[in-house]
């Protein structure tokens, strides 16, 4: 499988491991990574997100980690070609049982959510059967510091259940992202980000395309720093 070359890095991929996609662009572009020291990655894939932020806050240390033995290879790939390889991590190990005595001040993720899938790599990467909302929301309230976000892109039909367990787990909604595929259509994701503490909620409209094929210029502002956009 082709690399995926971005402004200042690149990203190998594997036929195994779930390829970069338009969701972990989103949400390593819009994820709010400014005044955080330390940043965990769950599930990182091809490390995409990791590398998106690493870009955007020059001064902040990374950990990635995933339960796909591949995919962590390759996020270690991806972490030590890149020009932020000193300061990322990554570990290959299931998210239910990490134990970390450091807090996080973002945790982000593009978590599993189909409930059927006919491929191994989806079964891991896009099912609910290693991590479920619930085990995701539950540990990663318990790794956030006190001013700490925590940040993740879900299907708009997950929005309210994800809401509503992150409530259960102390996480307040700060900031939501409605994102719609193409222009007039229906949402189809949703960026959410949480905090420990009440603070004031936004609530945010974005458009990938214009027209079928053709990016929206919300979109091509955003990633203009990230892709390389070919005429």
């Amino acid at each position: 499988m082709k690399p995926f070359t971005f402004r200042q890095f690149e990203i190998q991929q594997s036929k195994n491991v779930f390829r970069v996609g338009t969701d972990g662009v989103l949400l390593g572009a819009l994820a709010c990574v400014d005044n955080a020291s330390k940043v965990l990655e769950v599930g990182t894939g091809t490390g995409l997100i990791s590398m998106m932020l690493a870009q955007k806050n020059q001064n902040a240390q990374f950990l990635g980690i995933d339960i796909n033995e591949e995919a962590a290879h390759l996020t270690k790939l991806n972490f030590e070609n890149s020009p932020f390889a000193s300061r990322l991590k990554n570990i290959h190990q299931d998210f239910k049982y990490f134990e970390s005595e450091e807090k996080f001040g973002l945790i982000v993720s593009n978590p599993p959510y189909f409930e059927a899938s006919g491929s191994e790599k989806d079964k891991i990467a896009r099912q609910t059967v290693e991590l479920n909302f619930r085990q995701l929301i539950s540990k990663s309230s318990s790794l956030l510091t006190e001013k700490g976000i925590f940040s993740v892109i879900i299907p708009v039909e997950a929005g309210n259940d994800f809401i509503q367990i992150a409530n259960e787990n102390h996480l307040f909604l700060v900031k939501k992202i409605n994102i719609k595929g193409i222009e007039n259509s229906k949402t189809k994701r949703l960026i959410l980000e949480f905090s420990l503490n009440e603070r004031s909620y936004e609530e945010l409209e974005f458009t990938i395309e214009k027209s079928p094929r053709q990016y929206s210029d919300q979109y091509l502002e955003l990633t203009k720093e990230f892709h390389v956009f070919r005429k």
